[in-house]
């Protein structure tokens, strides 16, 4: 029996040296899965020096599955963020503000969460939404989506999807 279990213990050490060995990985395995837009994080916390749109930090972008996964990782949860805070993820050159052009003409369905959803719902509903967007889960209207905005608030947190066009029924109704 111990035979079996030392068998068992260096075959998957065996395995283990296969997948460190990266140089012998092909090169298609190796490339990163590219997204149809490249997306921007924000960050906003507020500063009474400072007006709100001082206030709002571009954090990062990327244009990979996997730039958003490592991306995710390692930023605190939204749930983790102190009242008064937001995260925005928007496509590249557009700002998280309505006064950007690409959303003057726009709109957003929101989502609001009363305090207690915080711990529950709120990180699930915000991923859940920013793969939909980056995924292209809305098909022939995904063009229409300008962004995602979580806020963090004390009486209860609200995510918004900010649309393109508010004049488009059908996007409008298909998106939401």
């Amino acid at each position: 029996m111990a035979t079996s279990n030392t068998e068992e213990i260096e075959e998957v050490e065996r395995k283990e040296q296969e997948v460190v060995n990266f140089d012998e990985f092909p090169p298609e395995v190796l490339i990163k899965h590219p997204l149809q837009h490249t997306w921007t994080l924000w960050y906003y916390e507020p500063d009474r020096n400072k007006t709100w749109e001082e206030s709002q930090r571009k954090i990062t972008s990327f244009d990979t599955a996997e730039d958003f996964w490592s991306l995710y990782n390692h930023i605190k949860a939204a749930s983790e963020l102190r009242q008064g805070c937001d995260y925005s993820m928007f496509k590249e050159g557009i700002r998280p503000m309505w006064e950007d052009d690409a959303n003057k003409c726009g709109g957003r369905w929101l989502i609001n969460l009363e305090k207690k959803q915080r711990n529950t719902d709120l990180d699930h509903f915000w991923l859940e939404i920013l793969l939909c967007m980056i995924g292209e889960a809305f098909n022939e209207y995904s063009d229409d989506i300008c962004g995602a905005v979580v806020n963090i608030r004390t009486k209860g947190d609200k995510i918004g999807v900010w649309t393109a066009n508010a004049n488009s029924e059908e996007s409008v109704m298909e998106i939401g």
